[in-house]
């Protein structure tokens, strides 16, 4: 069997997953268009799953591991998808998938076209454990004579309550990692050698985070 970076086929699949590069800048004419790098290279169909089979369609893909990129693929790599995958994920499809086969990597081409709108998910970045300045843009209070209080939050609840915090308040707590989505991004730029494509503006995530795109 061909290599895996040699392995190219016609894909109907509904999406693609891929790998958030980082931001830079295409120049156009007499303006500079802010861009999101995403690679979407080196993603292996490991099953495909059937509605008579399984109760939904979709197609199972892997990112395979840096190191087995330029490898043959074999059966026992879906026995021991934890050694050469990063990720597996799954594209959901509306109806059965046809001309897709086990081993075969995923060609952007076949899916995106230069100038589509995409509908792209991604998570945003995490912060850790943040106060309420941080994470909801508190005020805080005062910082002067003498004050202790500038960055805590202050009461959680009132007499109405009967002690209880109302379900919704926003206090302290973990801060970012939530799914965003973002609607009709234009792809400007598709560089098939490097399986990367760019799209217009930004994508939540910071740089080697998922994201999926289908067109919008």
């Amino acid at each position: 069997m061909s290599k895996l970076s040699e392995m190219k086929g016609h894909s109907m699949v509904a999406g693609l997953w891929g790998k958030k590069i980082g931001m830079t800048q295409l120049f156009a004419e007499d303006k500079v268009i802010p861009v999101t790098a995403i690679n979407v290279g080196h993603w292996v169909v490991t099953n495909i799953k059937t509605e008579v089979r399984d109760g939904y369609n979709a197609v199972q893909v892997g990112l395979v591991k840096e190191r087995y990129v330029q490898e043959q693929f074999s059966a026992e790599w879906l026995k021991k998808t934890k050694n050469y995958f990063v990720f597996l994920r799954e594209i959901k499809q509306d109806d059965a998938v046809a001309g897709l086969d086990i081993g075969q990597t995923l060609d952007c081409a076949s899916v995106l076209n230069l100038g589509d709108k995409v509908n792209l998910t991604g998570a945003t970045i995490g912060r850790g454990f943040a106060g309420g300045v941080k994470r909801y843009n508190f005020r805080g209070g005062c910082a002067s004579h003498g004050s202790k209080l500038g960055r805590k939050p202050g009461s959680a609840s009132f007499f109405r309550a009967e002690g209880k915090v109302i379900k919704g308040k926003r206090l302290p707590g973990h801060m970012g990692v939530k799914q965003r989505f973002m609607e009709s991004l234009e792809v400007v730029h598709i560089d098939q050698g490097a399986a990367v494509v760019l799209v217009k503006g930004s994508v939540p995530g910071k740089g080697g985070s998922l994201v999926f795109m289908q067109k919008a």
